[in-house]
């Protein structure tokens, strides 16, 4: 087993199965008392959920030569730690004073339950922010999930760079799929970094945020609750 395998099969062994609010509850009945800190447990497991997932099909179809479609499925890899570390960045942007609680629960429930085409749910947070934030943290995502990217979509890379040999000498084009031959040997180490830095976020920084902000909550319980209703608290 492979150190991509041996990760997969740990997330595997590891996933939530509920999260039973009483227990959150009696964790910190204060602090549950916000939806807000509900929603982080819930962005947190599901991320993983769809982490794990994501990186189980990219490396089948690598290991199968579809390469092509393991890079998508990384590129959507790379969008979901950006999705978990934005959630840790506004968990600290409320505990250095740069977040107002109220507008935090707002920004956990775009994350949570945002959507382009359901006109009931709220408006889907452009993921192109999210990963601008990120980068800041880690420089360089932007980058790489550009370059992701590139290979998703038909143009110059997605159609002639992964299908097409030019000969300029002899005036011909060659067909091909190119794909292992481009990306195959740097794949695994993309979705080690991707992995790697999800699994940092997610068993490092998260937990150490949430009881500071639990914390934090309950010692501004009052507060929170004499200005939840004022828009200029916001």
């Amino acid at each position: 087993m492979n150190e991509v395998e041996q990760n997969m099969a740990n997330w595997g062994a590891s996933l939530f199965q509920s999260i039973p609010v009483g227990g959150l509850i009696a964790r910190n009945a204060v602090a549950y008392k916000w939806k807000s800190l509900y929603r982080v447990w819930m962005l947190r497991e599901l991320a993983l959920w769809r982490e794990y997932d994501l990186m189980v099909q990219s490396y089948a179809l690598h290991q199968q030569g579809h390469v092509l479609g393991a890079r998508i499925l990384l590129r959507s890899g790379f969008e979901t730690l950006a999705t978990l570390t934005y959630l840790n960045l506004l968990m600290k942007q409320v505990l250095d004073g740069q977040l107002n609680f109220h507008l935090f629960g707002e920004k956990t429930a775009l994350l949570l339950l945002g959507s382009r085409n359901n006109e009931v749910m709220p408006s889907a947070v452009n993921i192109l922010t999210v990963l601008g934030k990120c980068d800041k943290r880690y420089p360089g995502l932007m980058k790489l999930y550009e370059d992701l990217s590139e290979s998703a979509h038909p143009n110059y890379e997605g159609m002639m760079g992964g299908y097409a040999t030019t000969n300029y000498d002899e005036y011909e084009t060659t067909f091909s799929n190119r794909w292992m031959e481009l990306h195959g040997d740097r794949h695994l180490d993309a979705m080690m970094l991707c992995m790697g830095t999800f699994h940092h976020e997610y068993d490092d920084v998260w937990p150490e945020l949430l009881e500071k902000v639990e914390k934090w909550v309950e010692a501004r319980d009052a507060e929170l609750e004499a200005t939840k209703d004022d828009p200029l608290s916001r």
